[in-house]
């Protein structure tokens, strides 16, 4: 019955409010109302911190149009805005040929002036340094060299030198042209080139290569052919004035190794 008695005056009546429950229900209200009024009292903090500066950023923007150059300005960095930057004009001399058609072009003016370069060198040098050669390739007086006209009967009005590749021996019209060396005649032709009436006669002098020419004979004169073989001192034809020729004259080449020599002086170590 003690035990009956406890239970029944502990008991809620559920028709009386119960002090828990309202006390639980007092406390879940508490939580939200706390909870709002921290985000009210962060929300004033950052409305009275950001609106100045809002404030003092939109007058800028009012009073002053702000490049993003000078906003970067505080951070000591350059920006470069496509819409800002514009194309210098170039300069033709500043840049080198890029297209293929410029490209060749400058390779064939390259190579021009390398030729021209190469030709000037050339004949700067070219008398001397033939005329230093040995010109000596057999004994004065042994028959292997011969003149090509009758001494006495011509005179040298000049020789090799300002792009004359020869020697030119005045003498009359008619007069007898010799072999000055044995061996083949490579060139018999009534219309050689500028040389007019012309023939080369390929030899061995001293065992060296030697190319002897005779331009500007007269027409219908030659006595040898393509191919024949001459000796020493054969009659070959007459002087004449042929070709690029003004009077009648021999113009008389020699050439020893594929070099061309000045041939008065050849003539004179070799034929006495």
């Amino acid at each position: 019955m003690a035990a009956d008695i406890t239970t029944t005056d502990n008991a809620e009546d559920p028709k009386k409010p119960a002090r828990g429950r309202a006390t639980r229900s007092s406390r879940t209200s508490v939580k939200p109302m706390r909870t709002i009024a921290i985000f009210a009292a962060v929300g004033a903090l950052v409305a009275a911190v950001a609106l100045p500066a809002y404030a003092a950023t939109n007058g800028t923007h009012k009073n002053e149009a702000t490049t993003l150059q000078q906003l970067a300005a505080g951070d000591a960095q350059s920006l470069v805005v496509a819409s800002e930057a514009t194309a210098s004009p170039l300069d033709r001399g500043t840049y080198s040929a890029t297209t293929p058609e410029e490209i060749a072009t400058k390779k064939a003016e390259a190579a021009a002036k390398a030729r021209a370069a190469a030709t000037a060198k050339l004949a700067s040098t070219r008398v001397s340094r033939l005329s230093a050669a040995d010109l000596q390739l057999t004994s004065p007086g042994s028959g292997e060299v011969r003149y090509p006209l009758p001494r006495g009967s011509y005179y040298v009005s000049r020789t090799v030198g300002s792009g004359h590749d020869g020697a030119d021996m005045v003498a009359n019209s008619g007069t007898p042209i010799f072999a000055a060396a044995g061996g083949v005649v490579r060139v018999s032709s009534e219309n050689y080139y500028g040389y007019g009436v012309a023939i080369v006669i390929d030899s061995v002098v001293g065992g060296q290569r030697v190319s002897t020419l005779y331009g500007h004979m007269s027409y219908g004169t030659r006595a040898v052919s393509t191919g024949q073989t001459v000796q020493p001192g054969q009659f070959i034809g007459k002087v004449g004035n042929t070709g690029h020729s003004f009077g009648s004259h021999l113009h008389f080449e020699v050439h020893i190794n594929g070099a061309l020599i000045e041939p008065i002086s050849w003539l004179k170590v070799n034929a006495g």
